[in-house]
């Protein structure tokens, strides 16, 4: 759903590219309709997109604060991704003054390369890249200046725009114009994208390592008790009760680490001592914890879990 135009040559690097996103929520095999019938062109606004989604039975959601362009030091980076069930297959172009390599990337293993000194270069779909190339050769002159490049992009993609809601009415335009011969840039170019790839693996590992923690997380909560004996209160002190866990109770704190085992004392408080005795059961009620005796409220600070 993007349209990334770069300009890389002696003068410098610019890129240019929409912020929209679309996402699509219904069945694969009419999500793929859908979408085939945007990049051949037969959808070309958003109100027929939006009925033909209708009519297909396709809940869309379209977004535009999507960042495509960002810069690392003095290199430009553009990107366009498509996610499938377990993988997110990424294409890249990296450029600057005299350099320019595109990589393929599936998670973060570059399973394709690219590079050269002087294009430009255009990431999209078909309907897009049509429509770009008839506008550059309308539009382009060698002379141009960075700058002017620049807004000749950015009126490229609104013209765009207003044929496909492929792209959307928001852009980004970002300009690098170090010193670099055709050498330096691609050892510039090199360092930049096996820094970027490192920075790449170690995101996917924290992104891992969350997902595993929230997985487990969702078991666990599956575990909360709302419902029955909890164990026995073994010691009063005031208003603080020391209450012995069931055998079949454990507690968590709200990071799910283990405060108590089964047999073990965990503390609970009351709002009057005299409403409570040694021996008595606390329970949830009505997922309300209290003494089964005369339904005092209990409070604790911890989550009680099934084992």
């Amino acid at each position: 759903m993007s349209l990334i135009i770069a300009y890389v040559g002696k003068k410098g690097c610019v890129m240019a590219s929409d912020k929209r996103k679309i996402a699509y929520f219904g069945d694969k095999e009419k999500r793929e309709e859908l979408e085939n019938e945007i990049y051949s062109g037969a959808i070309k606004s958003d109100d027929e997109l939006y009925n033909r989604a209708s009519e297909l039975d396709i809940v869309i959601k379209i977004s535009e604060d999507s960042n495509k362009l960002r810069n690392i030091d003095d290199v430009i980076v553009g990107e366009v991704s498509s996610k499938t069930t377990f993988k997110i297959n990424r294409r890249r172009i990296y450029g600057t003054t005299n350099g320019y390599q595109i990589i393929e990337l599936l998670g973060s293993d570059i399973t394709n390369s690219d590079k050269g000194d002087t294009a430009i270069i255009l990431f999209g779909n078909k309907i897009t890249k049509s429509l770009a190339n008839e506008l550059l050769d309308k539009m382009w002159k060698a002379k141009f200046s960075l700058k002017y490049m620049g807004e000749v992009f950015e009126n490229i993609l609104k013209e765009i725009s207003k044929q496909t809601p492929s792209i959307g009415k928001k852009y980004d335009v970002m300009i690098k114009n170090p010193t670099f011969t055709n050498n330096e840039a691609q050892n510039h170019l090199d360092e930049t994208i096996e820094r970027d790839i490192k920075l790449l693996n170690k995101f996917r590992a924290k992104l891992t390592e969350d997902l595993l923690a929230q997985s487990e997380s969702i078991q666990m909560a599956t575990k909360i008790i709302n419902k029955g004996e909890i164990g026995k209160v073994v010691k009063i002190n005031d208003k603080i009760l020391h209450v012995s866990l069931n055998s079949n109770v454990q507690a968590f704190d709200t990071n799910w680490k283990q405060l108590a085992k089964p047999g073990e004392n965990v503390i609970m408080f009351i709002e009057k001592e005299d409403n409570v005795d040694i021996g008595d059961v606390a329970v949830i009620e009505n997922e309300t914890l209290c003494i089964k005796r005369n339904k005092a409220n209990l409070q604790c600070n911890i989550i009680l879990a099934s084992v």
